[in-house]
C-alpha cells in the first residue's frame, strides 16, 4: 500500500486527549477530510481514526479515537500523519498531486534534460517546479520552471517518468 505524508503531531492539547496537529494539506484543515490516520515514528505505525478536527487559533487539534487522556495525547507526539494514496480523491484529466510529480525528468522538446523535479513551490499566480540538475542534465544550474500548461509545460508523461516542457537553458 502506498502512502503520503501529510503532517505531523506536535503537541497535546488540554486534559481530554487533543493533539496539536501540523498539516502539509492547502487548506491546513483539509487534513481532518482523510481517516483513518496512519501514524508513523521511526518502526512504531499505529492507525488512529478522527473522532474531530478543529483550528483552534491560528493552529489545528484533532481528537483522536481512543485517545482519552494528556498522557494518551502526549505519547503521540512526534508521529507522522500518513494517509493510503488510494484515499486521495481523483483527479480530472491533466491534473496531478505534488507528489506525482517530483522525481520526474524535465527536458524540453529536442531532448535537452534540465534536471528532476526536486519539489514544487506555491507562488499563487501558478505552481513551480524546483529542478535540480542529474548527471544527465545540460548543466549543473537549478531552475525554477513554472508548472503552466499551454505556455511552459507540453506533456507530463508519469509512465516514461518526464515532463517536456517549452524552456530554454538561457531562461
Amino acid at each position: 500500500m502506498e502512502e503520503l505524508r501529510l503532517g505531523s503531531i506536535n503537541g497535546s492539547h488540554g486534559i481530554k486527549g487533543w493533539v496539536k496537529v501540523f498539516s502539509y494539506t492547502d487548506p491546513m484543515e483539509a487534513i481532518f477530510d482523510y481517516s483513518p490516520w496512519i501514524l508513523k515514528k521511526g518502526r512504531e505505525i499505529k492507525e488512529v481514526k478522527v473522532s474531530k478536527g478543529q483550528v483552534s487559533g491560528k493552529r489545528l487539534i484533532a481528537q483522536l479515537e481512543d485517545v482519552d487522556s494528556r498522557s494518551a495525547a502526549d505519547a503521540l507526539i512526534g508521529y507522522e500523519i500518513h494517509i493510503a494514496q488510494d484515499a486521495l480523491p481523483g483527479l480530472e484529466e491533466g491534473e496531478y498531486y505534488w507528489y506525482q510529480l517530483e522525481g520526474l525528468k524535465v527536458r524540453d522538446e529536442r531532448g535537452t534534460v534540465f534536471g528532476q523535479v526536486d519539489h514544487m513551490l506555491e507562488t499563487g499566480a501558478n505552481d513551480v517546479m524546483v529542478v535540480k540538475p542529474t548527471d544527465e542534465s545540460v548543466d549543473d544550474q537549478e531552475r525554477l520552471i513554472p508548472f503552466v500548461y499551454e505556455g511552459v509545460v507540453i506533456a507530463v508523461d508519469q509512465a516514461a517518468g518526464e515532463i517536456v516542457v517549452d524552456w530554454q537553458v538561457d531562461y
